[in-house]
């Protein structure tokens, strides 16, 4: 779309909002940053963007006579589909979009894109590593860069300059960087199911659906709603494209069977995602059992199938990562870097190289015997869960949030003989400790901040025993985000008393 003259409104002035503005100035339109929220600063709002004083900032009421001459809407992801505001300039027929199309629209390259319940965040800041490795080495080797477009070409006579992207929910908002981006560039994007409520045109070359579980119902309100949101990252993918799929997931099997063709789509399915047969190349990984054609993991090893040949490609006790969940992160990422034609040698270098990101299951400090882990980016209770099972020792547990509209018992029942207390703060502590109480888990301890619950896990635990930041709820309402909430935790953690 050619944005030069257009009036466009952006909705919301968090982080995407600032960028889709600085965007959208960029290239030519008229943009107006608008909030609901009154109470904001508009000086500090105007300082965010790049016009700063002179950016057009409206907070509180949007004026009629704005609303009568917008050409565009972009919505920020924190913005429901179906606010007030935003079903009333969709029936006054205005084009609605969102922050991630925005930024597919202008930028160029090549695309790979993430979605699923809970991996999201490790898996595209690791595939995020292999590629930019990859690129880089062919600057050590030659002086030059590789190419996104040819990666996998080792023609030393081609000349080499792609950048690799790393975007989206994982931080760095991808309007932030599009215009930037040229032909030969890679963008890896982090795609959360809010973002692929406004996508039009969206499509990336290759595309992960890591897991659903339910999430996020707040918004979504029916699940069918929210797996509908994830199955759309391949609504514009095509024969060309790859889909790298949870065999182990019962709703993403039937829905690769769809897509790849190899299932009759039936003639009621009025999902646009799968209607009309083929779609893509569908490459699933399993933590189960072997597959087809993909990755699956056996007896500690990871092993890739391609086209009935089969290969053994890495020990798990390789990766610097815990857990089953990460082996299923690791398998789509190789997938997802092989569909791009990296070599697997190198693929398996980065792999190996690996660190977990911050606050997923991320080790802090060893205090007085205690090993102490961030996991505050386990905001459902599936991430949770997997946190849980990542543990090797007696476990002292903190949880409670913001209320997602989640339930709690299976995350519950996966605590077994490995969580000795559960610690609850938040919103949802009254909800989680009866689900707890009603499984027969009865060892509960409340308190009022996080300060109060780390000093309370600090009591609790013994010498040999671990401590664990995984609340299975979202960190609104106490703290702006789940960042703030795990790096406080870290905090507290490294200035507790190191000697008894």
């Amino acid at each position: 779309m050619d944005y030069r003259g257009k009036n466009a409104l952006i909705i919301g002035a968090g982080i995407s909002g600032v960028a889709a503005y600085d965007l959208l100035l960029r290239a030519g339109a008229n943009p107006i940053l608008y909030d609901s929220n009154s109470t904001l600063n508009i000086t500090d709002v105007r300082n965010k963007t790049c016009e700063k004083e002179k950016a057009n900032v409206i907070l509180g009421d949007l004026p009629v006579a704005i609303k009568n001459s917008l050409d565009l809407v972009v919505l920020s992801p924190g913005v429901p589909t179906d606010t007030g505001l935003a079903l009333e300039l969709r029936a006054r027929g205005l084009y609605i979009t969102g922050e991630i199309e925005l930024a597919y629209s202008v930028a160029k390259g090549r695309l790979i894109a993430i979605t699923g319940t809970n991996g999201k965040t490790t898996t595209t800041a690791l595939v995020g590593k292999i590629v930019a490795d990859y690129l880089y080495s062919f600057k050590e080797n030659s002086g030059q860069h590789a190419d996104g477009k040819e990666i996998g070409d080792t023609n030393p006579n081609k000349k080499h300059h792609g950048t690799t992207y790393v975007v989206g929910n994982i931080g760095i908002p991808y309007t932030s960087v599009a215009l930037a981006t040229n032909e030969e560039d890679i963008t890896v994007a982090e795609i959360s199911s809010f973002q692929l409520e406004t996508i039009h045109d969206f499509h990336p070359n290759v595309s992960a659906i890591l897991n659903i579980t339910p999430d996020h119902l707040n918004r979504h309100h029916t699940m069918e709603n929210y797996i509908q949101a994830k199955e759309d990252i391949t609504l514009n993918q095509t024969a060309a494209d790859t889909c790298v799929l949870n065999y182990e997931d019962e709703v993403l099997r039937a829905f690769g069977l769809k897509i790849s063709g190899k299932k009759t789509v039936e003639e009621n399915d009025d999902n646009p995602a799968t209607a009309g047969g083929m779609k893509c190349r569908v490459r699933f990984f399993s933590s189960a059992q072997k597959v087809e054609n993909g990755c699956y993991y056996k007896d500690e090893y990871i092993y890739i199938v391609r086209d009935g040949a089969e290969e053994k490609l890495m020990n798990i006790h390789d990766m610097n990562l815990l857990g089953m969940h990460n082996v299923e992160n690791v398998m789509a990422a190789i997938l997802m870097a092989d569909a791009m034609h990296i070599p697997m040698e190198k693929i398996l270098e980065s792999v190996k190289g690996f660190k977990a990101v911050e606050h997923r299951i991320e080790f802090v400090e060893n205090v007085r015997g205690v090993d102490y882990y961030n996991d505050s980016k386990g905001t459902n209770p599936d991430a949770a869960i997997k946190a849980v099972l990542a543990m090797n020792r007696p476990t002292v547990l903190i949880g409670g949030g913001y209320d997602k509209e989640s339930t709690y018992d299976e995350w519950i029942e996966s605590f077994g003989t490995k969580v000795k207390a559960l610690v609850l703060l938040g919103q949802t502590a009254d909800k989680i400790e009866a689900c707890a109480r009603s499984h027969g888990f009865t060892n509960i301890y409340r308190v009022e901040s996080l300060e109060e619950a780390v000093e309370k896990c600090a009591s609790l635990a013994e010498d040999g025993d671990a401590v664990l930041l995984s609340p299975a709820c979202a960190s609104w309402g106490m703290f702006p985000n789940y960042e703030v909430r795990g790096t406080m935790f870290k905090e507290l953690v490294r200035n507790l008393p190191k000697i008894q």
